[in-house]
């Protein structure tokens, strides 16, 4: 069973500029929470009992919402307030279930998962995106329940329309089935034309230790950073079988002003 999540949360945010000069975007609310407390939500109901983080000196206010809790106690004990003491309740359950690691140099999500190496106990963990959240359907536990049937990693992964496939990475693919397929290759926003599919990769992940050890070996790729996915491909023409996970739910993209604030219309109208 997987029982660990890793979260990686150093990015600068810099499309949500100036917002998140203030406020790390995995903070700014949505439909009256944190962003990053639906993906903790959606962790915690299919087993996760353990989330690693992965911040910089940056983004401390990210640690401070989980483990300073002084103002809750001071609140709490001049006034009773139902609200406030289930929000402290919950956020103490959710700071004994968090480890963080520090990533202070922008240098890619291969290098962000890396940080956690030594903190990895079993041989697969779930790794999420904080800025894809998907509603509707709990997209972890459908990967969940793949990875018990096929025993290897897997990657959610949704189509896309094909005039957009140069702004995904994408998967090239085999033996496909209704809600999943082999994946041959991983393509990072390709040209219209040379694209091998419109199954595009979202921010979701079920992944091997072995991953560690393949990172170690790649070289920084665009933009000097060390990338996922070039790992992944390196796991795949080593023979590694790495499955696609084609999700039911409804993906919102919260990493941009447009995908922000049409994520929080969205959230509001389906979940209550």
């Amino acid at each position: 069973m997987i029982k660990q999540a890793i979260i990686p949360l150093a990015g600068l945010g810099t499309r949500l500029l100036p917002l998140t000069n203030v406020i790390p975007k995995e903070l700014m609310p949505i439909n009256g929470k944190p962003n990053l407390e639906y993906i903790i939500e959606e962790c915690i109901s299919v087993g996760i009992k353990e989330f690693i983080f992965i911040i910089s000196k940056k983004k401390i206010n990210i640690k401070n919402y989980f483990t300073n809790d002084n103002l809750f106690k001071k609140y709490l004990k001049k006034k009773k307030d139902s609200r406030i003491l289930s929000e402290f309740k919950k956020i103490k359950k959710y700071k004994k279930m968090i480890k963080f690691v520090y990533q202070d140099k922008p240098k890619g999500t291969g290098d962000a998962v890396l940080k956690c190496e030594r903190l990895i106990k079993d041989k697969y963990f779930l790794m999420l995106l904080p800025d894809d959240l998907i509603i509707k359907e709990n997209c972890s536990k459908e990967m969940i329940k793949l990875f018990k049937l096929k025993k290897s990693s897997i990657i959610a992964s949704k189509r896309v329309p094909r005039s957009t496939v140069s702004r995904w990475g994408i998967l090239s693919i085999k033996n496909k089935k209704k809600n999943h397929f082999q994946i041959k290759d991983v393509i990072e926003k390709p040209k219209i034309k040379n694209s091998p599919s419109n199954f595009a990769i979202i921010g979701r992940y079920i992944l091997s230790k072995k991953i560690f050890k393949e990172i170690k070996k790649i070289k920084p790729g665009q933009g000097g950073e060390i990338h996922i996915t070039d790992a992944i491909k390196s796991m795949i023409y080593s023979g590694e079988k790495f499955y696609g996970n084609i999700f039911k739910g409804m993906y919102l993209d919260c990493g941009t002003f447009k995908g922000y604030t049409e994520s929080c219309r969205l959230i509001g109208k389906y979940i209550k």
